[in-house]
């Protein structure tokens, strides 16, 4: 039985609200859905919108030219497949650099379902697209954004819109389409919650099969942890192989909206993130939907840099080098915030899994007790002792001298 595919939060005032967890078939708990879209200045974004001068928050924290390496380093020749509602490439930060992976839409209000009309490359919700900004916007004047990857290429797959028409067989079989399309990072802004304390979702059925055969094909696949707030796993994030990322904010704290457990592997910011929206501009939205994307272009550069690392490799950098306080992973934030410039400019040799941080070590070298002294050696005594005398003995002299004198004076002054 097909997992339906719902929405929570809201996209924009005029799509209206979604209630958390919608519907699914009565025999079949589960619910598959967006990482929540939550209200943001997005709320009231149309398409096409205005370019904005500024540069977000979310870059200004990062050294562009580090990142890039003069070019060394910019997802160049890297295919990165954003599974979503489509990626519209009219907007001039996406133009020449976004292919068609097919639809796998249905309309599901009438039956029997019918496919949606339209391909990849249109996006009439607005999400795939602003995922796809933030990893390979290309730069152009006069604005502020550009995404982590601007070289990268997109795979556009188009499997979900604002309805829920998508499910969970539809988006397993998108993984496999990026696959055999030759994509080398995935990036899904989806997720789903497992029925009742299964904790496996469905016993490995398709959708863990495919992202396991992703692995295999040396694919790195990046999911969003979702927006509920709340501690528990969330699907593909969950599987092994997949590197679950939640939302952060500008204090490098979880976001109250991001998902958290045991299963989240990275943060990324999620607040306020600017990018491209449909026919041109940007929009700022907020959501787990847009860390992941952020996670994923950093992904594309070590891909571009790195052709000989495994997809585990690449995933073992990126969670190494996250910023964090505490020696290893948390259930909030992972292995920490990732920090885009260290994860491509760390010389350590690629790991397969990621481990603690050295501990840190408070105690210093022993004290050693050294005798009192007054810094002075026994001949610098003996010349200050020579020099009391000797001022002694001046002082004594001046003042027999003076007594002599005043005497004399006394003895005259009687005499006359």
């Amino acid at each position: 039985m097909k997992r339906q595919l719902g929405r929570a939060g809201a996209v924009t005032a005029a799509l209206g609200v979604l209630a958390a967890g919608t519907p699914a078939f009565a025999d079949d708990p589960a619910g598959l859905h967006w990482s929540p879209l939550s209200i943001s200045a997005a709320g009231n974004c149309t398409f096409p919108a205005k370019d904005v001068a500024a540069t977000p928050w979310a870059l200004q924290r990062v050294l562009l030219d580090q990142l890039w390496q003069g070019g060394r380093s910019t997802g160049k020749d890297v295919l990165v497949a954003v599974i979503d509602t489509g990626v519209d490439d009219r907007n001039p930060q996406l133009q020449g650099k976004v292919l068609d992976g097919g639809t796998l839409l249905a309309d599901k209000s009438v039956n029997p379902p019918q496919p949606v009309q339209g391909g990849a490359r249109t996006d009439p919700v607005g999400h795939g697209t602003k995922v796809a900004g933030i990893i390979a916007a290309s730069h152009r004047d006069g604005v502020g954004f550009v995404g982590l990857a601007p070289d990268a290429r997109i795979l556009t797959i188009r499997q979900n819109d604002d309805a829920g028409n998508g499910d969970v067989d539809t988006l397993a079989k998108a993984v496999n389409s990026a696959v055999a399309k030759g994509a080398q990072v995935i990036n899904i802004s989806q997720d789903v919650r497992a029925a009742g304390n299964s904790g496996d979702f469905g016993d490995g059925g398709g959708l863990r099969r495919a992202v396991e055969a992703a692995e295999a094909a040396n694919v790195v696949v990046v999911a969003a942890s979702g927006n509920d707030g709340q501690e528990g796993a969330t699907y593909p994030a969950a599987y092994p192989s997949v590197l679950a990322v939640g939302a952060s904010d500008r204090n490098n704290e979880r976001a109250a909206f991001s998902e958290y457990g045991d299963f989240v592997k990275v943060a990324a910011p999620g607040v306020d993130m600017l990018s491209t929206v449909p026919a041109g501009g940007q929009c700022v939205d907020n959501g787990t939907s847009f860390a992941a994307p952020y996670v994923a272009g950093v992904a594309a550069l070590l891909r571009g840099e790195h052709k000989d690392w495994s997809a585990r490799q690449i995933r073992a950098r990126i969670e190494q080098t996250a910023q964090r306080i505490q020696r290893g992973p948390d259930k909030y934030l992972g292995w920490g915030v990732v920090d885009p410039v260290k994860a491509v400019t760390d010389t350590d040799p690629p790991a397969a899994d990621p481990v603690p941080d050295p501990a840190v070590e408070l105690a210093g070298a022993p004290i050693v007790a050294q005798p009192l002294g007054l810094g002075e050696t026994q001949a610098d005594r003996d010349r200050r002792t020579a020099a009391y005398v000797l001022g002694t003995g001046v002082l004594l002299v001046a003042a027999l001298f003076g007594g002599s004198v005043v005497l004399r004076d006394l003895r005259r002054r009687r005499a006359g």
